[in-house]
């Protein structure tokens, strides 16, 4: 249970540093949102529906990069990364996938000096 005590505090920690970045606190696919958008590189005033996903997407596939899940393939003429999956994702339960994703998140944070 320490394990998953200290991933919870971890992610408290972060939680803090985006309310007082944003003025509220964020959910996961907020926070996936925000992450796409950081790895597209471009910000726009509005995207549709399917672009959020698009940007949600991207920013799973580069969370899980560094676990050997995907690879970048390149960026296609408007700019979006483009991923090949590498190896299938482990079988979990729904609160396994929260923090294993919460994981990856506090990582990219940690890498992208938050």
């Amino acid at each position: 249970m320490q394990v998953q005590d200290d991933l919870q505090t971890r992610w408290w920690a972060l939680e803090a540093k985006l309310v007082e970045r944003f003025g509220k606190k964020p959910d996961m696919e907020t926070i996936l949102f925000l992450i796409g958008i950081q790895e597209f590189g471009d910000i726009k005033e509005k995207f549709s529906k399917e672009q959020k996903q698009d940007l949600m997407h991207v920013a799973v596939c580069k969370l899980l990069t560094p676990s050997g899940y995907y690879e970048q393939e390149g960026t296609d003429k408007d700019g979006w990364p483009h991923f090949k999956q590498l190896k299938p994702m482990p079988v979990m339960n729904p609160i396994e996938q929260e923090n294993f994703l919460k994981d990856h998140v506090l990582l990219y944070f940690a890498e992208h000096g938050e």
